[in-house]
């Protein structure tokens, strides 16, 4: 229970984006998802990363909770970026905590 209230901050940045930038600006819908989606998906999970090290449960509500844009804003042709998403959330995660881990064992020399 824990862990999903450390996901909270993150995934609640997650929708924002993934509901809140379409409806922003309808019209760039590939340079969304293409581009900032993407880009939100890598930051937020690199943050997560390094604050809360590795944990594939983030990545997987990260495509969950894309699964509703797509019958919202788009159509089944954008089922293809539920997995992108996810994969791009597990390599900042990665990302994240392997830097976690440079930095704790740089401190404890």
């Amino acid at each position: 229970m824990k862990k999903l209230r450390n996901q909270f901050p993150f995934l609640l940045i997650i929708v924002l984006a993934f509901y809140g930038l379409p409806f922003i600006d309808r019209e760039s819908g590939m340079l969304i998802l293409l581009i900032l989606f993407p880009l939100v998906c890598f930051l937020v999970a690199l943050v997560y990363g390094l604050k809360h090290s590795f944990n594939l449960v983030y990545s997987i509500l990260v495509m969950a909770l894309f699964i509703p844009t797509i019958f919202i804003f788009y159509n089944e042709t954008a089922s293809f970026y539920i997995g992108a998403y996810g994969l791009i959330s597990i390599i900042g995660n990665l990302l994240g905590n392997l830097i976690r881990k440079i930095i704790n064992r740089s401190t404890e020399v």
